[in-house]
């Protein structure tokens, strides 16, 4: 199972990115998909997930600014942010639980896209 994560960039505060990630491979399902963040110097910390009927859960430092959406059909997982602010400098990874086809659970992480708000 592989996760490529595309979208990240540089851009000044108040604007928008959307970062998007797509799964490959072998599996049977995917379950809870989600982005998280990690900033220099800090651990690793939830963004935003989604179930696979849709629901979502949101970190209360990007609430109401950003939106997590997915495409089941083409298994894939977006976030849209807007308005940026410079605490949103991170790198952004991605992460998909799937069941694979031999019905054994596991968890798989993108690359991380780099996401740099200017003050």
């Amino acid at each position: 199972v592989q996760l490529q994560a595309s979208g990240g960039g540089l851009v000044q505060a108040g604007g928008s990115l959307r970062l998007s990630c797509g799964v490959s491979g072998s599996f049977f399902v995917i379950n809870d998909m989600g982005w998280y963040r990690q900033a220099p110097g800090k651990q690793r910390e939830l963004v935003a997930s989604i179930t696979r009927g849709g629901n979502a859960h949101y970190a209360d430092s990007i609430k109401d600014r950003f939106t997590i959406s997915r495409d089941n059909a083409k298994n894939t997982v977006s976030l849209q942010m807007n308005p940026l602010k410079p605490e949103d400098t991170a790198i952004y990874y991605c992460n998909a639980d799937v069941v694979l086809r031999n019905l054994q659970k596991s968890s798989h992480w993108g690359q991380g896209t780099q996401v740099t708000v200017s003050s």
